[in-house]
């Protein structure tokens, strides 16, 4: 890969820059801190999860297999930027190595891609068990269940490769500068040569599959909405929103601040909020999902006693 200065000269990339937030030397160290401990408490509330799930035999069932793989995932995707950005906060470089930015951008999008497959599975099992209770059973087996946790793995991970190979192979020109704390699309292609054929086909296939399963969400929620509103009881009514309500709460967090940032890729974003909004869905909600799924659901609470010993 190329950085050029002029239309003539160029210099090989080595790394680019992440300044992250810019603070003092006694801010790097308290942000440093307190990010350690979110960190940890996302691994612990997630980690939790999974534990809950697999030792109680009343939790096996595809709606907390589905939550089990989602706390995997949530783990993994916090662990894509956090421990590169509390390293950063320590360094005084804060360089990360040409191949280095481009895996941490294609793990960081391919598990928020696999994170988008999930809710929609998830609702789509919500749909299932609320509108369809009678099918349901014979609906979602066992090997449904499994299949459709593998393909939302295989298909989370295997689209974005054609946009991580586009972008990477762009040339760069003059600054390595990225002012981010992780290797985001916006910030890379600023630095980027403009290409606007490129950039378009880079912002469509990013946005197409972020786009399709919002729409499949939504369809999802107004039939649930629909079906919900002819249970005669209101003890009926209570019970399904809030078996939806938590997974509901996560979506809303989840794709609110991402069609916020990446509603268009090729919108200008100043860096102060491309910061804040990133940090909420990257950090903040792996962070918060255990606690909603836990809050609202009586089954997983006394998982989490009975593991917990509580």
């Amino acid at each position: 890969m190329k950085i050029s200065n002029t239309p003539n000269t160029s210099s090989t990339i080595t790394g680019f820059i992440l300044l992250g937030f810019s603070c003092s030397r006694e801010g790097q160290i308290l942000l440093f801190l307190l990010f350690s401990v979110v960190y940890l408490l996302t691994l612990m509330g997630n980690g939790s999860i999974i534990c809950a799930v697999y030792w109680d035999q009343r939790l096996h069932t595809p709606m907390y297999i589905f939550l089990a793989n989602f706390s995997f995932l949530e783990i993994w995707y916090v662990t894509s930027t956090v421990p590169n950005m509390l390293a950063n906060f320590l360094s005084d470089t804060k360089v990360i190595s040409f191949s280095g930015c481009f895996l941490q951008f294609y793990f960081f999008f391919s598990l928020g891609s696999t994170e988008c497959f999930f809710l929609a599975i998830m609702a789509f099992d919500r749909y299932l068990a609320i509108c369809r209770p009678l099918h349901y059973p014979t609906t979602m087996t066992g090997n449904l269940c499994t299949n459709l946790v593998v393909s939302c793995w295989v298909l989370g991970f295997f689209w974005h490769l054609i946009p991580i190979i586009i972008i990477s192979q762009m040339s760069f020109c003059g600054s390595r500068t990225i002012d981010h704390f992780l290797c985001d699309p916006g910030p890379l292609l600023a630095l980027t040569c403009k290409n606007t054929v490129v950039e378009l086909v880079f912002s469509t296939l990013s946005l197409l599959p972020l786009v399709i399963l919002f729409l499949f969400f939504m369809g999802s929620y107004t039939l649930i909405l629909r079906a919900v509103l002819k249970v005669p009881s209101a003890a009926g009514k209570r019970k399904a929103f809030s078996t939806c309500g938590s997974h509901l709460a996560v979506v809303s967090l989840f794709y609110g601040s991402v069609l916020i940032m990446y509603g268009n890729l090729t919108s200008e974003h100043k860096a102060g909020t491309q910061k804040i909004v990133t940090l909420f869905y990257s950090v903040m909600t792996p962070l918060l999902n255990p606690v909603i799924y836990s809050l609202r659901n009586k089954d997983m609470k006394n998982a989490l006693h009975k593991l917990l010993g509580i």
